[in-house]
């Protein structure tokens, strides 16, 4: 599964942990309605936007996932975000949220828009500086778990399985974030059997969930491209 979709998926299904992100309140996300969007007549596409449900006072984040070099991103951001507002035209202000696996990757240009940054217009997360992941709250804790080192991945995602078992969430939510972290691990072990990954992760019937086969092959995939980007 490509880190993009991973990405969607997690802020259709859990968007306050963005808000957790940008250290917010959670309970922002009940304002927003999550969507990805195609700007009109262009190429262009957002990887997400928060759009307030109704108040003009709270501003529209746009959230771009960014784990490849690029360094025209931020001209691309700004360039995307205003052609998004002329064609849709809102009284309400504007954010952007780049999020990077680490500052390495972070290789985009600023010196023509530097000042979007010195205001904090843009604000860029880089997820491997989170902190330690039993710190966390699960929701980032689960973020983190995408740019963790094999090395370490499987102590923390045992961890944060038992993490999620334990908590106090809706039982709905409570199986589409373990579901999440399913995916996660398959994506990141594409070559273990599934045996091998219910084993030493402690799941049962993965085999049927609807996350295992689709991640084992595209995780498969990517493996032999996309490994330097969680380093």
């Amino acid at each position: 599964m490509k880190t993009d979709s991973i990405f969607y998926r997690l802020f259709q299904e859990f968007p306050s942990i963005l808000f957790e992100l940008i250290e917010q309140p959670p309970e922002t996300a009940n304002l927003y309605q999550f969507s990805s969007i195609e700007v009109k007549q262009t190429a262009f596409r957002i990887d997400g936007v928060f759009l307030p449900i109704q108040n003009e006072e709270n501003p529209i984040y746009f959230v771009e996932v960014q784990f490849q070099p690029d360094s025209d991103i931020y001209s691309r951001i700004i360039s995307e975000v205003f052609l998004y507002l002329r064609q849709n035209p809102f009284k309400n202000t504007w954010r952007g949220v780049v999020i990077y696996p680490n500052r390495n990757t972070d290789t985009g240009e600023t010196k023509d828009c530097h000042e979007f940054f010195t205001s904090q217009r843009i604000t860029r997360i880089y997820l491997n500086e989170l902190g330690e992941t039993a710190s966390l709250p699960i929701g980032i804790a689960t973020i983190k778990l995408i740019v963790e080192n094999e090395d370490t991945a499987i102590a923390t995602a045992r961890e944060l399985i038992e993490r999620t078992k334990q908590t106090n969430n809706l039982p709905l939510q409570r199986k589409r974030l373990l579901e999440l972290i399913e995916t996660i691990l398959v994506y990141k072990f594409p070559t273990m059997t599934r045996k091998e990954i219910e084993t030493m992760f402690g799941l049962s019937d993965l085999k049927q969930t609807r996350v295992y086969q689709e991640g084992k092959d595209e995780g498969r995939e990517e493996a032999t491209t996309s490994n330097y980007a969680y380093r």
